[in-house]
């Protein structure tokens, strides 16, 4: 084997070692921020599947879940949801380096420009969409239905426990009442919201160039901007975001329709309110967890990096 294969043999093994370096720390980092943040996740997602007459305050709708449900309310399908934001960080991370590395290599350019970070963008969340779809559906199931577990028998006289349902047991009644196309329910609209950090992404980096032409952009800059990136990237895309989140829990008894169809009558039943129920909560939980999670992937992936130097020192 001759010195340029040997050299181009050793590149491609740390581009994929960095590759996963990169995922793991995303992985990490994702778990992190869902376990601080997941009670507005649960606010938000309730928000999101109840009829507009159900909807309130999202105060008083804590309130009603702590009342009726305790702490582990606002906790509900915890579980599922961190195995999910572990897989799908670590697909999501893993394909963005995978599809810039690629891009680098046809452009022979070190930075990408706008156009090809979107590109590469989309090429990993439609990736990770349609390998953690099934999880997602389990998770909003457990978190909007945990109230409705249930009951298990007790001796005459007594109130009847509800058995909270777990991830194992979500996913069989999934597979025996709706078979296993349900797990696949909300694909498109998640599909569509592949757009959410190419937007977010794009918004970001034009308020970014506004700033630039009149001072130097800072840290605290770059978190307003990222902010103001994920709120108005949200808040275009939230009605798809309750498609979705309906779809993960409608039966196979619900009918059949398409998802423009679903945003009109959403739209026509309940109004714009139907179509942005939970969105308090949901852009806070995603600007904080934005923030937790960047911070959280720098120092994991650093981490990772470190323990793999020694690693190979040691081998």
């Amino acid at each position: 084997m001759s010195e340029k294969e040997n050299a181009a043999q050793q590149t491609a093994a740390e581009q994929q070692s960095d590759n996963v370096a990169h995922a793991l720390a995303g992985a990490g980092g994702g778990l992190l921020s869902m376990a601080l943040t997941y009670p507005l996740i649960t606010l938000s997602t309730r928000a999101q599947v109840e009829k507009k007459k159900a909807h309130t305050g999202t105060i008083s709708a804590a309130k009603r879940i702590l009342d009726r449900e305790g702490i582990a309310g606002l906790y509900a399908g915890l579980d599922s949801a961190l195995f999910g934001i572990t897989v799908t960080n670590f697909v999501y991370y893993y394909w963005y380096e995978f599809s810039r590395a690629f891009f680098q290599r046809t452009t022979k350019k070190t930075n990408l420009n706008t156009l090809e970070s979107m590109a590469a963008g989309a090429l990993a969340g439609s990736a990770t969409v349609l390998l953690t779809n099934p999880i997602w559906v389990i998770n909003t199931r457990m978190t909007a239905r945990e109230n409705e577990a249930d009951a298990l028998p007790t001796k005459e006289g007594e109130s009847p426990k509800k058995q909270k349902p777990g991830t194992i047991s979500t996913l069989l009644k999934i597979l025996r009442e709706d078979g296993f196309t349900r797990l696949f329910a909300g694909v498109l609209p998640a599909l569509v919201l592949v757009i959410n950090p190419i937007l977010q992404y794009t918004i970001f980096e034009q308020l970014k160039q506004v700033v630039e032409k009149r001072r130097k952009v800072g840290p605290t800059d770059s978190f307003l901007l990222g902010a103001l990136g994920k709120l108005a990237a949200t808040s275009i895309t939230y009605p798809y975001i309750t498609v979705k989140s309906r779809a993960h829990v409608a039966n196979s008894d619900a009918p059949k329709e398409g998802m423009t169809a679903t945003l009109k009558r959403i739209y026509k039943e309940e109004g714009v309110g139907g179509l942005y129920g939970g969105i308090g909560p949901k852009v806070t939980q995603s600007v904080i967890t934005a923030a937790f999670l960047f911070a959280f992937k720098d120092a994991l992936y650093d981490m990772t990096i470190k323990a793999r130097k020694t690693l190979s020192k040691k081998a």
